[in-house]
C-alpha cells in the first residue's frame, strides 16, 4: 500500500452526480492492492451514504453540496461524507426486519443496513451545523 494520502471532491446533492461519484471513488481506491469485491463493496457504501444524504438530509434539494473524502492509513481505506443536511440519530436506527421486506415485497429503506454490512466500521457524527459519516475498511 502506498504512504498515507487522501482526495476529496464536492458535488451537489443531486442523484445526477451518482456517477461522477462512483467513478472518484472507484479510480481513488484502485491505486490499492484492493479485490474486486472489496471495491464493489466500498463503492455501493459510499453510493448508499450519499443517496441517503440527498434523500434524508436534503429533502431531495439539489441545492445543497455534499464533501466526499478518500484516504488511507496503514492497512484501512477510510471514506468521509460530510453536509449540513438534517442530522441522522444512529442510535435510534433499527435494523430491518429482512424476512418481512422479503415477503412484503418492500423497496428501499436498506442503505443503513447495507452499509454497516459491507464496511468494517461506520461512524456517524455532527459537530456545529455539519454531519459526518466515517466509514472504513481493511485492504
Amino acid at each position: 500500500m502506498k504512504a498515507s494520502t487522501s482526495h476529496s471532491i464536492n458535488v451537489s446533492s443531486s442523484t445526477e452526480y451518482l456517477r461522477e461519484v462512483r467513478n472518484f471513488v472507484q479510480h481513488f481506491v484502485q491505486q490499492f492492492d484492493v479485490n474486486k469485491k472489496d471495491l464493489d463493496e466500498i463503492i455501493l457504501a459510499v453510493d448508499e451514504a450519499y443517496t441517503n444524504i440527498i434523500k434524508h438530509a436534503y429533502n431531495n434539494d439539489p441545492n445543497h453540496n455534499v464533501k466526499i473524502e478518500l484516504g488511507t492509513s496503514t492497512d484501512t481505506l477510510w471514506v468521509r461524507l460530510s453536509d449540513t443536511g438534517s442530522h441522522f440519530n444512529a442510535d435510534e436506527y433499527q435494523p430491518p426486519d429482512l424476512l418481512k421486506r422479503i415477503k412484503n415485497k418492500q423497496r428501499g429503506g436498506m442503505g443503513v443496513y447495507l452499509i454497516n454490512k459491507l464496511m468494517d466500521s461506520v461512524e456517524y457524527s455532527s459537530a456545529g451545523k455539519t454531519n459526518t459519516i466515517l466509514m472504513r475498511k481493511r485492504i
